[in-house]
């Protein structure tokens, strides 16, 4: 039976990748232990996905460990001999980074060298897969020539990225955020564990990750804490552009399905933009406007002019890259999809 560890194995993506990879066979070790509830309360604990995932996978053994201890990591990698990982633990605020940057860098950035450096040492011969994010190219996308509607903001249809920002947008001079900082950090080092090392890595720079299992928060999580809010009738608050600011969503299966491909057939210090790309995406207003109609409830919604520090207008993926690579993959899911899954089956 093949092997496989899932860090954060109790968040979104991790908690998908065991459920997506333990019907492909494998058997899957989960390192989680609930550093979520730390960042953003109890509401936002990861604690119920664990105990459903022992309960109702098999094949799921689970790690209560923390990423950076070098020690507990290195027992775990010496004990199993993995044929993949996917590295999905993370501190995933920029605004909560800020608070606490030591924190947010020993976990994003020294938490991803301690899994490198033991994949390297004990299963070389493994594929490595990272979740990333668009916020390494920083406030960048920003200087795109914005065109505002009268429900979102757009870029000008003849300029190249309409369709999409892809790999080759700079992550240099540009205000990344500390988490943004950290997480390029971590990108660098699985591409440069490829390269120098000559390792089967991958990087996924998501735009928006969703689905129902999503643990949303104020702080991290925008279209499953919103569907939570409006389904709930807690206020929500909109930090600047009008409300306007343009995010592409991608369902956390069509994600894990990707992470599936690129294993079957894994490259070497790979980088791949990866999100809802023109196939889903969403503005804020837009999605309040659209979970109002499916919920029947009306938003409770606060309104603060200034932005989040360094936060994207407009971010759409271009995902052609990965599917030149992997023409079989595409996606499932649209945003319509989503958000009624998040309204049928999200954990409020």
């Amino acid at each position: 039976m093949k092997k496989m560890l899932v860090t954060g194995s109790g968040g979104l993506i991790g908690s998908e990748s065991v459920r997506f990879f333990s019907e492909k066979g494998f058997e899957i070790h989960g390192i989680d232990n609930n550093m979520r509830a730390y960042f953003f309360g109890k509401d936002a604990s990861t604690e119920w996905s664990v105990k459903e995932l022992k309960k109702n996978i098999p094949n799921y053994v689970h790690h209560d460990v923390d990423i950076r201890n070098k020690e507990g990591i290195e027992k775990i990698f010496k004990k199993y001999k993995f044929d993949l990982i996917v590295h999905t633990a993370a501190q995933p605020s920029h605004d909560w980074a800020a608070r606490e940057p030591y924190t947010d860098f020993e976990v994003n950035a020294h938490g991803t060298l301690v899994m490198l450096e033991n994949f390297r040492n004990y299963c070389p011969k493994a594929v490595f897969i990272f979740t990333s994010t668009n916020k390494v190219y920083g406030d960048t996308p920003n200087i795109l020539p914005i065109v505002e509607l009268e429900s979102r903001f757009e870029i000008d249809v003849r300029h190249p990225f309409y369709k999409g920002i892809d790999e080759s947008m700079s992550i240099d001079h540009s205000k990344h955020s500390i988490f943004g900082a950290s997480k390029c950090a971590a990108d660098i080092m699985v591409q440069e564990y490829g390269r120098y090392f000559n390792l089967k890595t991958a990087v996924f720079r998501g735009g928006c990750l969703t689905g129902p299992n999503h643990s949303g928060a104020e702080l991290h999580g925008f279209l499953a804490y919103l569907g939570k809010c409006i389904a709930t009738g807690k206020q929500y608050t909109i930090f600047g552009y009008k409300g306007k600011q343009v995010r592409d969503n991608i369902h956390s299966y069509d994600l894990v399905n990707a992470f599936w491909h690129f294993y079957k057939k894994p490259r070497i210090a790979e980088v791949y933009n990866m999100g809802g790309g023109r196939h889903s995406n969403i503005s804020m207003k837009e999605a309040i406007e659209k979970f109002e109609k499916i919920t029947g409830k009306k938003a409770n919604i606060k309104y603060i002019k200034q932005n989040r520090i360094g936060d994207h207008i407009w971010y759409i993926s271009d995902v052609s890259k990965f599917q030149r690579h992997y023409p079989k993959w595409n996606f499932k899911y649209g945003i319509d999809d989503i958000m009624h899954e998040i309204c049928k089956y999200g954990h409020f």
